[in-house]
């Protein structure tokens, strides 16, 4: 899940919008980020997890209202036209004993991430989410039909080593496949049939001979492997660094 801190305007005068601390697009991005939107997403959060969630998009939406408000940009009371017209969701999927969580406002994703609560009950034991699961729920995600690119093979192939503890890694290993996915899709023309995400990543946790649960420092460096190789240094929403970084992040909150 790709989650900023609400950038300070450029200007005095201009509000946080919602392309300021999410990667949306069209009109939702340029709309203001509204009270009575983040009271909805904290809503809709708690009915579905039980709770909001620390730094997920109801969070988020939050602080950016707050400052909108202080900074009397817009009013207490109002809500964003994509609000208005398409709602704030929070839906659930169960995949495998896994419980992916995606959380949308005006029809476009905002935040997706694996809620560990579940995977615990369905396996008897509060265990952490490993590199294997992350990896693993990227396939599942709306990033899983993305053609993988350097971004995305420098990404995994740091996820390998971090979860063996060590830079020998098997020639048949994901980092090696998504690679291999990589440079076939660049010799590609347009239209063809390139090697997806959910391809390399979709049997990753038996892939791996060893595994380990995700930790911050995991997660930052595999964030750095991409967006490294991003000519926009913009991590994919749901992509290989987000669900590395929400595993982590819940890891550490379990």
């Amino acid at each position: 899940m790709t989650l900023e801190q609400p950038r300070r305007p450029q200007y005095d005068q201009d509000p946080v919008k919602y392309g300021d601390v999410f990667d949306v697009r069209g009109n939702l991005a340029s709309e203001p980020v509204a009270p009575v939107d983040a009271a909805s997403m904290q809503s809709a959060e708690s009915q579905v997890l039980g709770q909001t969630q620390k730094g997920g998009p109801a969070a988020v939406m939050q602080s950016a209202a707050s400052a909108n408000v202080r900074g009397g940009l817009v009013d207490p009371d109002e809500s964003s036209e994509a609000v208005r017209e398409e709602g704030v969701t929070v839906t659930e999927e169960n995949i495998d004993g896994t419980r992916l969580v995606t959380e949308s406002v005006g029809g476009q994703v905002v935040g997706q991430y694996v809620d560990p609560a579940v995977r615990a009950a369905d396996r008897g034991s509060p265990t952490d989410i490993t590199i294997g699961e992350a990896l693993e729920a990227t396939a599942y995600t709306a990033a899983g039909e993305k053609p993988v690119d350097q971004s995305d093979a420098a990404a995994i192939n740091v996820a390998e080593v971090r979860a063996l503890g060590s830079n020998d890694t098997p020639s048949s290993g994901i980092g090696a496949y998504a690679q291999s996915a990589a440079d076939h899709n660049a010799r590609l023309m347009r239209g063809g049939n390139k090697t997806t995400l959910s391809d390399v990543l979709a049997d990753a946790t038996t892939k791996l001979p060893r595994d380990k649960p995700v930790t911050p420092d995991d997660a930052a460096r595999v964030t750095g492997a991409e967006i490294r190789n991003k000519p926009d240094m913009k991590t994919t929403p749901g992509g290989v660094a987000a669900s590395m970084a929400s595993a982590a992040r819940l890891n550490q909150n379990t």
